[in-house]
C-alpha cells in the first residue's frame, strides 16, 4: 500500500510539474507577443521617421530580427516565475505560488507599457530608444525635464494611454492563464515515460539555448543589441531592439565609458598616450608636462573683450548652401560673411548633451562619461587645461553666463570651481519670458550688454537655451514668418506646423545671436566672439541625415584681428580645441598654456569626440571603419584607421586619467 502511495505521489509530482511549466510557456509567449506588438506599435506610430528607401523587405526583416531578440528579453523576464513558481513546487505543495506568476506577468506588462510611452518622445529627442543620457537624469534639473515631458510630450494622455494599455493586456493574460493546461501523456510502460520525461528535459535544454542565442543554437550566430542594426533605416534598427534591450545597451554603454574599455590603460601606454599628444618625446611622470603647449603666433594686439558664446542645439546643417531656402540661419551667415570672420564647418560638439559640451570647453578635457560636475575632485581646483584661469593669467576677469537656473547640473558651483570670478543665472538679471529650461535669448543677451564693465579686459561665456524643448517663445512677437520655412520645406513637411515651430526657434536663437554680436560689437569695437554649439542631433530635416548634417556644429570667431585666412579649409576639431584656439587668438608669441586639443590656427585638421571623428572631408564612427564624405574636395582622401585610432585613444585617455587618478601618470600602478 505504501508503493502505491509513493508512486501516486512521484505521478502527481510530475503532472503539477508540467502543468506549471506549460504555465511559464504561456507567459513567455505572451510577454514575447507584448513586445513585438509594441515594436510594430512603435513602427506605425513613428512611420514618419522612415526613409523613403524603406521597402516592406526592410520592415519585415527589422520584425524578424525584432522577434528573435526578443526571444532573449522574455526568456529573461519568464525566468523569475520559471524559478519561483515552477521550480519551488517541485519541493513545496504551495499552490498560491501560481498566482505569483500572473503579477509578475502583470508587473511586466505594466513596466512595457510605460516604457512604449517613453521611447516615443524619447527617440524623437535622441532618435535612440534609450542611451547612456538616462543614468544623467538624476545628475540633471530633474523638475526643469518633468516639465518638458508635460507640456512638449503630453505626459499626463502618455500615462493614460500606458495605464488602459497595460489594464487591457493584464485582462488578456488572466484569460490566457486560466485556459486549462494540456495533461502530459502517460505511457502504459514504466520505462516508457522515464524515456517520454527524460525527452522532455532535452527539448526544454535545446529551448534554453534557442531562446538565450536569440533564434539560433550556437554563439556563432547570437544577435544582440550590438550586430541587431541589420537594416539601412534607423528607426527600423531601433526598432528592433525592445526596451529591454534598449535599457541593457544604455547600461552596457554607460560602464564601458565609464571604465574607458577598450584602452590600454597602464602607466606605459599612458606615456605613448601623452607622447602622442605632445607631439614629441616627454620625460616625465607628470601628465601636465605632456599638454604644455606655446603660442605660436598670437597678437601684439589682444581684444579687450572675449564673448563665447554657447548656443543650444546650434546645428551647422542650417549654414549649409542646400538649406538656404528655409532661412533659419540668414543672421550668423551675414556674421560669417564678414573680412573679419572666419568659420569652421568641421566641427564636433563634446558629448551627447549640453553639460557634456559646457564640461569640455570649461575643462579642455575631452568626454570620458565621467560627469566631472558630480566628481568631487572638479571643486578642489581648476584642472590646469580650464580655459578661464588661463585667460585670467593674461588679464581677463572672467564670468559665466547661463540663461537657466544656477542649480542646473551644479552649474554655478563647477564653473566657479573651474577658475570663473563670477556666476549669472537667470535668478540673477530680468526677463519676461522663457521656460522651465530658462529665459530667452533675447533677455539674456540684454543682460551680458548692460554688466559688461569695459574698464578692463573681460573674458564672457554665454549659455543659451531658447532652442530647447518645449519650445515656447512667442514666435509671432519676435516677427516669424512661418510661411517663409514652409516654402523651402519639401512638399511632405510644407503642413508639419510642429517642425516649423521647431525651425522657428533656431530663427529666433539665430537672430538674436547676431543680434547681441552686432550690438556688442558697436559698444566694443575691439573685442572678440567665438561661437559654436553645445550639440546637434535635434531637429533635421531629413529623416535620416548624413552624420555630418546630423552631428556637427558650427565654429565661428569674428572680431578683432580675425580674417578669412585665420582658420584654413582644412580646419576641424571639437570642443577640446576650443581652448587652444581662443588662447591663439588673444596670448603674445610664447604664452604658455595647457590643454588636450591642438589649436585650429596651427592647422589642427582633426576632431573627435564620444564616439565620432571628423575631417574637412570625411566623417565616421570611432569604432566603426567606414567614412561618409561631405564636403569633400576632388582628390581627399579620409584618415587612415590608424591616425583615428591614436587621435580618439589619446585624448580620451589623457582626460579619463587625469580625472580618475590626477597629474601623476605613476599614481595608479593598475586598473
Amino acid at each position: 500500500m505504501a508503493r502505491k502511495v509513493g508512486v501516486i505521489i512521484r505521478v502527481v509530482s510530475w503532472d503539477e510539474f508540467c502543468a506549471e511549466l506549460q504555465q511559464d510557456c504561456k507567459l513567455f509567449l505572451f510577454i514575447l507577443g507584448v513586445f513585438c506588438l509594441f515594436r510594430m506599435g512603435f513602427i506605425a506610430v513613428m512611420h514618419s521617421f522612415l526613409g523613403e528607401a524603406v521597402t516592406i523587405k526592410d520592415i519585415a526583416s527589422a520584425l524578424y530580427y525584432g522577434l528573435r531578440i526578443s526571444l532573449k528579453s522574455a526568456g529573461l523576464l519568464v525566468l523569475v516565475p520559471l524559478v519561483c513558481c515552477t521550480g519551488l513546487r517541485l519541493f513545496f505543495p504551495w499552490k498560491k505560488l501560481s498566482h505569483l506568476r500572473f503579477y509578475l506577468g502583470v508587473l511586466y506588462i505594466t513596466v512595457l507599457s510605460f516604457l512604449f510611452q517613453a521611447r516615443i518622445p524619447y527617440y524623437q529627442e535622441f532618435r535612440m530608444a534609450f542611451n547612456q543620457l538616462l543614468f544623467n537624469t538624476l545628475n540633471d534639473d530633474v523638475d526643469a525635464i518633468f516639465h518638458t515631458v508635460v507640456e512638449q510630450y503630453n505626459l499626463p494622455v502618455r500615462i493614460l494611454v500606458a495605464g488602459v494599455i497595460a489594464l487591457l493586456l493584464c485582462k488578456v493574460l488572466r484569460w490566457w492563464l486560466t485556459a486549462k493546461p494540456f495533461r502530459f501523456p502517460r505511457l502504459p510502460k514504466w520505462y516508457q515515460n522515464i524515456v517520454l520525461r527524460a525527452a522532455l528535459l532535452v527539448v526544454m535544454y535545446y529551448l534554453a539555448i534557442f531562446v538565450r542565442f536569440g533564434g539560433t543554437m550556437t554563439y556563432a550566430y547570437n544577435i544582440d543589441w550590438e550586430n541587431s542594426g541589420v537594416t539601412k533605416d534607423q528607426l527600423l534598427n531601433e526598432a528592433i531592439l525592445d526596451d529591454v534591450q534598449a535599457l541593457y545597451r544604455a547600461y552596457v554603454l554607460h560602464e564601458r565609458v565609464s571604465s574607458s574599455t577598450g584602452l590600454e590603460l597602464e602607466p606605459a601606454r599612458m606615456t605613448e598616450y601623452g607622447n602622442y599628444l605632445a607631439g614629441s618625446p616627454v620625460n616625465s611622470v607628470k601628465l601636465d608636462d605632456y599638454l604644455r603647449k606655446q603660442v605660436v603666433a598670437g597678437t601684439d594686439a589682444p581684444p579687450r573683450q572675449v564673448f563665447l558664446i554657447i548656443a543650444e542645439s546650434y546645428a551647422n546643417w542650417p549654414l549649409l548652401p542646400k538649406y538656404s531656402n528655409l532661412n533659419i540661419a540668414n543672421g550668423m551667415k551675414d556674421i560669417i560673411a564678414q573680412e573679419d570672420a572666419a568659420y569652421v564647418p568641421n566641427f564636433l560638439p563634446n558629448g551627447m548633451s549640453t553639460i557634456s559640451g559646457i564640461m569640455g570647453i570649461v575643462t579642455g578635457l575631452a568626454e570620458a562619461n565621467l560627469y566631472l560636475n558630480c566628481l568631487p575632485e572638479s571643486y578642489k581646483e581648476p584642472y590646469s587645461t580650464a580655459l578661464a584661469p588661463q585667460m585670467k593669467r593674461l588679464g581677463y576677469s572672467s564670468d559665466f553666463w547661463y540663461a537657466g537656473p544656477a542649480s542646473w547640473e551644479k552649474i554655478k558651483d563647477f564653473t566657479l570651481a573651474q577658475g570663473f570670478e563670477a556666476f549669472y543665472g537667470m535668478g540673477d538679471f530680468p526677463g519676461q519670458s522663457g521656460n522651465v529650461w530658462g529665459s530667452n535669448d533675447g533677455d539674456l543677451y540684454k543682460a551680458v550688454l548692460g554688466q559688461v564693465n569695459d574698464e578692463k579686459p573681460g573674458f564672457h561665456v554665454i549659455v543659451t537655451v531658447s532652442n530647447h524643448s518645449p519650445y515656447t517663445v512667442d514666435l509671432a512677437k519676435e516677427g516669424f514668418d512661418p510661411a517663409m520655412v514652409a516654402a523651402g520645406l519639401p512638399d511632405k513637411l510644407k503642413e508639419n506646423q510642429e517642425l516649423i515651430k521647431k525651425l522657428g526657434h533656431f530663427w529666433y536663437a539665430d537672430k538674436m545671436l547676431a543680434q547681441f554680436i552686432i550690438e556688442a560689437r558697436q559698444k566694443y569695437p575691439d573685442s572678440l566672439f567665438v561661437v559654436v554649439g553645445d550639440h546637434a542631433d535635434r531637429v533635421n530635416i531629413e529623416t535620416n541625415p548624413p552624420m555630418f548634417e546630423r552631428y556637427a556644429i558650427p565654429f565661428i570667431v569674428y572680431g578683432q584681428g580675425i580674417s578669412k585666412e585665420t582658420l584654413s579649409e582644412q580646419a576641424a576639431g571639437s570642443h577640446i580645441n576650443v581652448t587652444p584656439t581662443l588662447l591663439e587668438l588673444v596670448a603674445p608669441r610664447g604664452y604658455e598654456y595647457y590643454s588636450v586639443g591642438r589649436s585650429l590656427t596651427n592647422g589642427n585638421d582633426f576632431g573627435m569626440n564620444y564616439g565620432f571623428w571628423i575631417t574637412s572631408g570625411y566623417m565616421g564612427k570611432t569604432d566603426e571603419e567606414n567614412a561618409e564624405e561631405h564636403l569633400a574636395k576632388q582628390g581627399m582622401q579620409p584618415p587612415d584607421q590608424d591616425k583615428i585610432r591614436r587621435e580618439v585613444d589619446a585624448a580620451r585617455a589623457i582626460s579619463w586619467w587625469r580625472i580618475k587618478f590626477g597629474k601623476m601618470l605613476q599614481a595608479a600602478k593598475s586598473i
